[in-house]
């Protein structure tokens, strides 16, 4: 051992504040409570449980909301020398059935109310079929325990098997001394997160211990964590394990608000309670911002509720409604690649004598480098033997690439993936964007989604915000579809205020009133809502199938 190196590991975090703060609350969840101390001895049990059932590196696969079983067992699998892979509780059975198969899980958590998605995947055979299940009931759901003590007394009858309760599972854990929370090698797998999969099989994605380390810290920094601090978790821990805030949150020795669903009503009963910070994707800026019972935070006797948003561009209009009622709104940009956020907005002090559409366009920049990572680069693209700045004029598109600390060990079983997305020495986002003479990058498009329009480049990002700034429209993504004479054109899907009248002519006189013409959308289709995924990114290859039918009739 070295006196003056440690290996990194954000597990390090909790055998602190359970040490410093043992009588702090750790986790709120409905009804639950529990102290630093008593979250430090539940990932200790779980972790000892685990250590029976599972060989180092191991993947362990988690199928549940926010519930604090899930948040437990960031520190807990790891700690037993295992790798967390936490799902997307909106997966279809083939999809996780692909997930448990191919990250080759030997254990699967489930909470209850998604069993039926478990059966699911083990109506479809194979490998998937056999991982045992350890049944995670919820106290806050009604029910929930007489439910997986059925399950699991059913599986014991009918000869099935495979199904055991989580209050079981802990107390069969082998009495001992505590595992030691520190690891000997910092670049070991901690978890392995599988990406959204727009474009294809989703990949997984490798962390490491050194990684989430370094990644908690500066979103510690960044979001100004201490002990005062109320976390509620809108954003899924599933998502680049939250961008690492399970662990952030921890080291500030924070309080964790759990959530089992984004609804407008518990959300707002927890902002009146006095959460500090939340984070999530521009669908949950929504949610708070178009609320009934939204209404200004200033007198709630609590310090004033920031929110960090990321996986799409937030529009400056919802940027400019939160500010009305007192929310400050950070953001951040990134990718699960990259643990999560990368960038992030910081604000300038010359900003406050803008306009407030002036200031919030500024806000709804990506921004630069976050402490724990290196400043982003815009290269130009189609040159990967040599990596070429563009210009910094705010007007040069670009591809956005990042490197340092916080960038994935690579993708798990895929080493040609992984070359690909590390060429030059830097990782490759598929991301377009511009590099503005302050050194601020701003997200244009995704490569495969900007509009290609009588040989001009059309921002669907920048349409989608100026359909956005309309007061009758909640929501809109814009797309390019083919067309004989430009090449493409861009078409718009909109989802209107409820009660809303606007037509499409009026909407695309507002459009044509802040961009150029060629820019404005050739159709606008009217929607009840835009297909996303879990984490608000717009599934736009769904809204290009339906454009394509609608053409078709």
């Amino acid at each position: 051992m070295q006196a003056n190196y440690s290996a990194l590991s954000p597990l390090r975090f909790l055998e602190r504040s359970a040490a410093v703060f043992p009588a702090r609350t750790a986790i709120e969840h409905g009804a639950r409570r529990y102290t630093y101390a008593e979250f430090g001895a539940e990932a200790q049990r779980l972790a000892q449980a685990l250590r029976a059932r599972i060989q180092p590196g191991d993947r362990v696969a988690f199928l549940a909301p926010n519930v604090p079983e899930l948040l437990i067992a960031h520190f807990a699998v790891p700690l037993a020398g295992g790798v967390l892979v936490a799902l997307n509780t909106r997966l279809a059975a083939h999809e996780v059935k692909y997930i448990l198969e191919h990250s080759e899980a030997v254990l699967l958590f489930a909470d209850t109310e998604l069993l039926p998605t478990v059966d699911g995947v083990a109506g479809l055979g194979g490998p998937a079929a056999e991982v045992p299940v350890v049944v995670v009931p919820d106290a806050e759901v009604p029910g929930a325990h007489e439910e997986a003590a059925g399950v699991v007394r059913r599986a014991g009858e009918d000869g099935s098997g495979g199904r055991e309760l989580y209050a079981d599972l802990l107390a069969g854990a082998p009495d001992g001394p505590d595992l030691p929370w520190g690891v000997d090698d910092e670049q070991a797998p901690i978890t392995l997160n599988y990406t959204s999969g727009t474009t294809g099989r989703p990949k997984g994605v490798l962390y490491s211990h050194r990684g989430a380390y370094l990644n908690a810290l500066g979103e510690a920094h960044h979001q100004g964590f201490d002990g005062a601090t109320r976390y509620l978790w809108t954003l899924p821990m599933f998502h680049c394990n939250g961008w690492c805030t399970p662990w952030a949150v921890t080291v500030a020795a924070g309080t964790h608000v759990c959530l089992r669903a984004v609804r407008p009503e518990p959300v707002w009963a927890a902002l009146d309670d006095g959460v500090t910070h939340l984070c999530g994707a521009p669908t949950v800026c929504s949610i708070i911002a178009d609320a009934e019972q939204a209404h200004p935070l200033s007198g709630r006797g609590a310090a004033p509720l920031r929110i960090t948003t990321a996986g799409a561009p937030p529009s400056p209009t919802i940027i400019r409604r939160l500010g009305d009622l007192g929310v400050r709104v950070v953001h951040v940009y990134g990718l699960t690649e990259v643990y999560g956020p990368y960038t992030i907005c910081e604000y300038q002090d010359a900003w406050g004598a803008l306009d407030a559409d002036e200031r919030a366009a500024r806000l709804s920049r990506q921004g630069v480098g976050m402490v724990q990572a290196e400043a982003a680069r815009i290269v130009e693209v189609g040159t990967p033997g040599e990596l070429r700045d563009v210009p910094a004029d705010g007007a040069t598109l670009g591809e956005i690439v990042l490197r340092g600390n916080n960038v994935m060990l690579g993708y798990f079983k895929d080493p040609d993936a992984t070359e690909r997305a590390f060429a030059g020495g830097w990782f490759h986002t598929g991301d377009l964007g511009v590099m503005h003479p302050d050194g601020y990058i701003q997200l244009k498009d995704r490569a495969k989604d900007i509009v290609i329009s009588g040989g001009e480049n059309i921002s669907t990002i920048e349409v989608e915000q100026a359909v956005v700034s309309h007061p009758d429209v909640l929501d809109a993504a814009v797309i390019g579809m083919p067309d004989p004479r430009w090449g493409e054109r861009p078409v718009a899907f909109v989802v209107r205020a409820s009660g809303s009248a606007l037509t499409a002519e009026e909407l695309s006189g507002h459009v044509r009133g802040l961009l150029a013409g060629f820019k404005v959308p050739r159709e606008i289709h009217f929607t009840d809502e835009l297909p996303k995924t879990s984490t608000g990114k717009t599934l736009k290859h769904e809204l290009r199938a339906l454009a394509a039918a609608e053409g078709a009739r």
